[in-house]
């Protein structure tokens, strides 16, 4: 199963890190895959931005509709913080959900949920602290995910520090996110 299409014109300064197929449940004779591409992006100080896409596919093939896609959502929130914990981000709360426009005619209108949190991250060498020598710091981040139907459902994202250039990395995932297909 291949990823979802990412908007290549727009990934100038990312680079693709990991391109994962894996199946996130099982039960007799219902499984889904979620295959997914993620990127990252060079930043001075940790924590990189990243953004993610991931499809998804259900056996016994089933169409979207509202429970499977209620279901798919509580899920994939769930996988979502629980990647984020892997990323050393703690305290993820959510900061509330909106419906946004995808750019596929095909698409339907995704749920986007905004979190926030704390990234630890490990001092670098060299460069003044506030925390003091060898201490790890706590940098204030944001992340997005997107559930969202276009025949499969497509999942997209990401995190980005809540730093001076926060209102930016904003726009530009989400402009990643919309124009995901699938």
């Amino acid at each position: 199963m291949d990823p979802p299409v990412v908007p290549a014109d727009r990934l100038d300064d990312w680079h693709r890190v990991e391109h994962t197929t894996e199946r996130p449940f099982a039960a007799g004779p219902v499984s889904v895959t979620a295959t997914t591409v993620r990127y990252e992006r060079a930043a001075e100080q940790p924590p990189e931005p990243f953004f993610f896409a991931s499809r998804l596919s259900i056996r016994p093939e089933t169409s979207p509709n509202r429970a499977l896609t209620r279901l798919v959502e509580r899920r994939a929130r769930t996988g979502f913080c629980d990647r984020l914990a892997d990323r050393d981000i703690e305290e993820v709360v959510s900061r509330g959900e909106r419906q946004v426009g995808i750019c596929d005619p095909a698409a339907s209108r995704a749920t986007l949920v905004t979190y926030r949190g704390r990234a630890v991250t490990e001092p670098v060498e060299d460069a003044p602290s506030e925390t003091g020598t060898g201490t790890p710091s706590r940098v204030p981040v944001e992340a997005l995910l997107a559930v969202w139907t276009a025949d499969d459902y497509l999942l997209a994202g990401g995190g980005y520090p809540l730093d001076d250039g926060a209102d930016e990395a904003r726009r530009t995932l989400l402009g990643l996110v919309r124009r995901v297909r699938g």
